[in-house]
């Protein structure tokens, strides 16, 4: 009983005991991530380790700096030899913890048969008026080789012919078709400068003679459909568009004015005259034309003969103003 005791009471001291010494032991500081540092070079990495002549490669370069840093990657007219350039794709800048991320990512392709072909680019760091060029390490790419290798002196293999024709998608030549249409508008310049009054002339008179033969066409339906019907709608129908057609012959406002103002500006042409008095005495004077058949009938034949007259007068004083103008 007393071993059993003194057995718990050591357990007991050296229980205390370790305690006491992992109390009085130091504490250690926690572990920290070290700090983010800038690169002093640029890096520049190919993302694929082999390429094969004329294929696609990517190119990534990256860099680390200092915010303040004004820093230009290189664009398409930088030396990428003996790469060549096809497109990039940047990335914003992106700062954390004090420094800056820049990133670009180039897509190139190579026609050299170096078995191993390298690139180093440099980026452009802008300091006031100065620039400096910081060259990252040189990246390097396997060629890979898809033909078979020929031993020193011994003949090539025989060249297989392929004649066929390959379709070929046209392009639209827009130099010659600019020239075209340039001297096509310089010819036309030449020919309405030279002819233009002429043409112009001419245009009009064949406008003239359409609308002419027009208006007898429907100035004898008219005649016809007054003939048939006796009604004094009917000739008002026809001397209304012997007016308007009047007014467009010769340019004026004829279709606004009075039987005696157009008798006053025909100079009291007999034909006018004796025609819109008829017909005046016809519609105003509550006069049936079945009563005077033959008097409206030749009233409106004397308009019929005064247009076609009137048509042929002011064609001929066209004509003779393109004479004297020549």
């Amino acid at each position: 009983m007393q071993l059993r005791l003194l057995c718990w009471l050591w357990l007991l001291v050296l229980l205390l005991g370790a305690l006491g010494a992992s109390a009085q032991a130091p504490r250690q500081a926690p572990a920290t991530q070290p700090a983010a540092v800038p690169d002093s070079l640029p890096k520049g990495r190919f993302l694929r380790p082999s390429v094969r002549v004329g294929e696609l490669v990517e190119f990534e370069l990256t860099f680390r700096h200092e915010p303040a840093l004004n820093v230009v990657f290189p664009d398409s007219t930088a030396e990428f030899k003996p790469f060549e350039y096809v497109r990039r794709e940047y990335w914003p800048t992106r700062t954390t913890n004090g420094i800056s991320l820049d990133r670009c990512r180039y897509t190139l392709r190579t026609f050299s048969l170096d078995s191993v072909q390298q690139l180093q680019v440099p980026v452009t760091v802008l300091r006031g008026r100065d620039t400096v060029l910081l060259y990252a390490a040189p990246a390097a790419v396997q060629l890979v080789r898809t033909a078979p290798t020929v031993a020193p002196g011994a003949d090539l293999p025989p060249l297989r012919q392929d004649l066929r024709p390959l379709p070929v998608e046209p392009l639209f030549n827009y130099p010659y078709w600019i020239a075209g249409a340039l001297a096509l508008l310089a010819a036309a310049g030449v020919i309405w400068w030279t002819f233009g009054r002429n043409l112009r002339q001419r245009y009009r008179r064949y406008r003239m003679a359409r609308n002419h033969v027009y208006f007898m066409a429907q100035y004898a339906r008219h005649f016809e459909r007054f003939q048939l019907s006796r009604s004094l709608a009917n000739m008002e129908r026809s001397i209304t568009l012997w007016k308007n057609y009047l007014a467009r012959l010769e340019g004026n406002s004829l279709n606004t004015l009075t039987t005696r103002e157009i008798v006053a500006h025909y100079q009291g042409d007999s034909d006018v005259a004796t025609a819109l008095r008829l017909s005046d005495r016809m519609i105003y004077g509550n006069q049936l034309p079945d009563e005077a058949a033959e008097q409206t009938d030749h009233a409106l034949e004397l308009l019929r003969r005064f247009a076609d007259r009137r048509y042929k007068l002011v064609r001929t004083a066209s004509l003779r103003r393109q004479a004297a103008s020549k």
